[in-house]
């Protein structure tokens, strides 16, 4: 229990994964909640409240408690063994249960209200007038000023939304893991790169078979399956499996979703709001989902005309390939495939030699050092959950200790599908001083093979970078206060350093920093650095098309009756028919595996990644126009954005790094849509 509850005595305070029993979890929970609660009891009976006592005495009241929950769901997101499987539901409902208590405690309520009613003759800093508006707000928007009855029933149906996302995100991943293509005749591996294969040839021999090749739906052996498998029936296969992931069998999620939008329903109604896109829009920059519907629609309205000419490009090629112009879902990745190697000339395939795993590490490294003076050091002596983690300390130029690094790239059982930044530790106050984080970034990567090492495909590259920006917005925090540091901010303006970063991949002198072939050492030539770039425009019509009919199922979902939901494939194909090019095929459903809003934090805001797309293409073009390694600019998007987390409003934060609101035009141009 040590390990989880007591400082370490590693270096850096390194967490000692090498001591944490599974078995230690729940009862170092229930001590870390017995001394939260205690140090809340200090706080409803202080006399002579004020800011520090009340308000900052409740920010760190759960230290320890931080600390337990952290390392939990880190564990239970990429390395969930049976036996932390076993015991997540008795953690979150402990969780749970004392996260109502707190919300729901009448007199700590009067105690911070105290407080906020005296804010304006307060000589409090930005961030802490933020800390107290945070404060209250948890307290308003999580039942404060409900009756006793009312309180009760939040109670349950808060406890009732832990367990749903909970079974939830174990039906995908289980779903995820269930599901194997054999192939058992080489002809049928016709058309798919020599990696790909190999790979499938050693997924085979870890399930015991010598003689086959395995195919899974985790998206390193997926992903390029669609895209190069010429047996149509196979990809038919492979799409279906992925199709109906949670849709029927053991791992059912229909009834999870259906019971999710009621129960979250419920939930705001009782709250005061109308649905669940009023309450949590409130607290985001959007506000309203009138405002998220308009920009979607907007959005939808200038990519489908493109989207509508770049299917049908897709339809006259396989015409012309196989005279038959029936293009399917299934086929869409193939023929993409092949129309960009026609129209550009160009093939993802021919990256991959250029994209070695560790070289492009060392190079997104290097543009940490060129923008904001971070130094990465390998630490093989600090203690790792499995074997696949790297561990960084992260220096600043002069020496100092901002973070430690995390890096788990590849795929296992136990690791959920996707990709993904969270902290074992956050920065600020706790503990009685302000603490340095610790980051991780998780990903599912193309694993290295026999006879290869890992090589990953552009958008392996985009997402490592992607999910980089995320550790860096973590890794940079200054902020006091923990709840208001790093990642800590409204909802749509999180994915904005995030999606900056993935801009670098496409300009010659970063890619120059780290896409040498892994065997000839050779430089990527500038042809192909151009070759990227167009591809990126490449069929964009119809990818703002897929991200856009996300956005709006999500919202759609969220604000029906739930009442009049009963067949979760039949709602969905009717949002989905403004957005539908392939034609519908019969099975599943993808919302049955929509982590995004049914086990994550996106309910009611997918539309944040296009949102912050707006950011992140106007903030570049700052970096474009003075040099995409400017210093000046790197300075002032890390004092402005990075560093400050969410102790100020994110518009006044991007207008303090920008000179003015944001503008559409970089976007536009980007994406080839102005």
């Amino acid at each position: 229990m040590s390990a989880l509850l007591n400082p370490s005595n590693l270096p850096l305070e390194a967490i000692d994964f090498n001591s944490i029993k599974t078995s230690e979890f729940l009862p170092a929970l229930d001590e870390a909640i017995k001394e939260a609660k205690a140090n809340l009891e200090k706080v409803k009976a202080e006399a002579s409240p004020n800011f520090e006592n009340i308000i900052v005495a409740e920010e760190t009241s759960a230290d320890k408690l931080d600390r337990v929950v952290n390392i939990f769901y880190a564990l239970y997101s990429a390395h969930c063994t049976d036996e932390i499987s076993a015991i997540a539901e008795e953690f979150n409902q402990k969780l749970t249960a004392y996260s109502s208590d707190v919300s729901l405690d009448a007199k700590l309520f009067s105690q911070v209200k105290t407080i906020y009613d005296q804010k304006s003759e307060l000589k409090l800093s930005k961030e802490q007038e933020t800390l107290l508006e945070n404060s209250y707000l948890n307290f308003t928007r999580n039942g404060a000023l409900l009756s006793e009855d009312d309180k009760n029933k939040l109670r349950e149906i808060d406890q009732k939304l832990s367990q749903l996302s909970l079974k939830f995100s174990e039906n995908v991943r289980n779903a995820t893991n269930a599901f194997t293509l054999w192939i058992e005749d080489e002809k049928d591996l016709a058309g798919m790169p020599e990696g790909v294969v190999e790979a499938a040839k050693e997924a085979a021999k870890s399930k015991g078979e010598e003689d086959k090749w395995a195919f899974t739906l985790h998206y390193p052996s997926y992903g390029p399956f669609m895209q190069y498998c010429q047996n149509r029936e196979l990809r038919k296969k492979m799409y279906e499996a992925s199709s109906s992931k949670g849709y029927d069998g053991e791992f059912d999620n229909k009834q999870i979703v259906l019971d999710t939008l009621r129960v979250r329903k419920e939930r705001a109604k009782l709250l005061g709001y109308e649905n669940h896109p009023s309450y949590i829009l409130e607290r985001r920059m959007a506000k309203t989902p009138q405002r998220v519907m308009e920009f979607i629609q907007d959005i939808t309205h200038k990519a489908k005309p493109r989207a509508q000419a770049e299917f049908n490009q897709l339809k006259e090629l396989k015409q012309e390939l196989t005279g038959d112009s029936d293009l399917r879902a299934y086929d869409g990745a193939l023929y993409t495939e092949l129309l960009k190697k026609k129209v550009l000339d160009f093939d993802d395939e021919i990256l991959r030699p250029y994209f070695k795993l560790e070289n492009v590490l060392n190079g997104i490294f290097e543009v940490a050092k060129r923008l904001y003076g971070l130094n990465f050091k390998k630490r093989e002596d600090l203690p790792k959950y499995h074997e696949d983690v790297m561990v960084y300390e992260v220096t600043s130029e002069k020496g100092e200790f901002v973070s430690l690094y995390y890096a788990d790239y590849f795929p296992r059982t136990e690791k959920r599908p996707g990709a993904w930044m969270t902290v074992f530790r956050n920065a600020g106050l706790q503990f009685g001083e302000v603490k340095r984080p610790f980051v991780m970034n998780v990903c599912n990567f193309t694993k290295p093979t026999a006879s290869k090492p890992s090589l990953l495909t552009l958008n392996e590259v985009l997402t490592l970078f992607h999910e980089f920006g995320h550790g860096l917005h973590g890794m940079l925090a200054k902020s006091t206060y923990k709840s208001i540091a790093g990642t800590n901010v409204l909802w749509d303006f999180v994915e904005l350093p995030s999606q900056i970063m993935e801009n670098w991949v496409l300009e010659k002198e970063c890619l120059d920093l780290f896409a040498v072939h892994y065997k000839t050492g050779e430089a990527i030539p500038s042809e192909l650095v151009e070759k990227i770039k167009k591809s990126q425009q490449f069929l964009e019509g119809m990818g703002t098309m897929r991200q856009m009919s996300f956005a709006n199922v999500d919202m759609q979902w969220h604000l029906a009756d739930p009442e009049a939901l009963s067949d979760v494939q039949k709602f969905e194909n009717e949002q989905m028919q403004e957005y539908q090019l392939y034609p519908k095929e019969g099975v599943g459903a993808f919302s049955t595996a929509f982590g995004h809003i049914f086990s994550g934090g996106y309910s009611a805001g997918y539309y944040s990644y296009k949102w912050a797309e707006v950011l992140d293409a106007d903030a570049f073009a700052y970096f474009r126009e003075k040099g995409i390694f400017s210093r000046e600019v790197a300075d002032r998007f890390r004092e402005n954005i990075l560093e400050q987390g969410g102790s100020q409003d994110p518009m006044e934060l991007y207008i303090k790094f920008r000179g003015r609101e944001p503008k559409t035009d970089a976007l536009l141009e980007r994406s080839g849509l102005a």
